[in-house]
């Protein structure tokens, strides 16, 4: 029971954090002149995150290796098969050509580089399936790349309304409170993380499976709580672009940031994760491509949006039968 409350106590300050945090380094960012547009592609971005990038982070410095990948491999595919299912059944999404040709085949490429470096035993004949320090260092690299490329993107069609700049800044919050928010944030998440990882490693020795299987599972939909609800709320607006732009920035920073950050700081051996979870993701994010470019031309519908949820169901099942 204590390993339960541990997990639910760190979920919900990791959740809070990550919430307060946002709109705290929003209003910042906001008071120093940064446009909207460059706060969403990082800040926000960031934030929705963030719950992933604490957890695997501090898994990776206690040298819980296998919660560390199986939290980003697990939540990337919940995100795309269940967020994007049943954001699809919510109402159909729309999406942009730009995305079908840019970030969506991001997407697909962080899925085959992991997939890539995770296989160096068979490419190279490694000893075992690692990700080591190069590879982290390899995946900052391309998040930097990414991050390039977005604020160029973000400069050609940036163009912000004096008028609306101006009201926008008298709603934000006094600064004392914003950087309150800010540290406040960061101590939840922090907190917050090391009591998560401490319940889901005590759940996973008390059911005798390993840690890998709690991180695919239970761990990654916890994570992933701030993207469903971020989605399905869009989708039930008429926002079906925001609701596919939060998992696809979701899906990019997890790999090349998160992952990225975490092999920097101790190499992550995979501990259960194997070809089978690895190929579940880079397949997901294939569909994702093909439902959206060619069976109703940049629409992911209601039925396809059930198949995702169904593919989903059907992994987490063999998960579970396998453990």
């Amino acid at each position: 029971m204590i390993d339960i409350f541990f997990l639910v106590l760190g979920l919900a300050l990791i959740l809070f954090g990550a919430n307060i945090l946002t709109d705290g380094a929003s209003s910042v960012a906001r008071r120093w002149g940064v446009s909207d547009l460059i706060i969403g592609l990082t800040v926000v971005a960031f934030g929705t995150s963030a719950p992933e990038f604490v957890i695997s982070l501090i898994s990776a410095v206690q040298g819980n290796t296998g919660l560390a990948i199986g939290n980003v491999v697990g939540s990337n595919i919940f995100n795309v098969l269940a967020i994007i299912g049943v954001t699809a059944m919510v109402a159909p999404i729309k999406v942009e050509r730009s995305i079908m040709t840019n970030e969506i085949p991001l997407v697909i490429l962080s899925s085959i580089a992991l997939l890539a470096m995770g296989n160096a035993p068979l490419l190279d004949g490694a000893e075992s399936m690692v990700l080591s320090r190069v590879d982290g260092i390899v995946l900052l690299l391309f998040f930097m790349i990414f991050m390039r490329y977005t604020f160029a993107s973000a400069k050609s069609t940036q163009g912000v309304d004096p008028a609306e700049k101006e009201a926008a800044t008298k709603k934000e919050m006094p600064m004392w409170k914003a950087v309150i928010w800010v540290i406040g944030g960061l101590a939840a998440l922090i907190f917050g993380g090391d009591r998560f990882v401490a319940g889901a490693s005590g759940i996973a020795s008390s059911l005798g499976v390993s840690d890998a299987i709690i991180a695919l599972t239970i761990v990654a939909a916890g994570t992933s709580l701030p993207e469903l609800a971020t989605s399905v709320t869009a989708a039930r607006k008429g926002k079906t672009g925001i609701a596919v732009g939060n998992v696809i920035g979701s899906n990019i920073f997890n790999i090349f940031l998160v992952l990225g950050c975490s092999a920097t700081v101790h190499p992550l051996k995979f501990n259960g994760i194997g070809n089978f979870d690895l190929l579940v993701l880079t397949g997901a994010s294939i569909l994702f491509w093909l439902f959206g470019w060619f069976f109703k031309e940049r629409t992911i519908t209601r039925s396809e949006g059930i198949i995702l949820t169904v593919c989903y169901i059907a992994y987490v099942a063999a998960l579970i039968s396998a453990a």
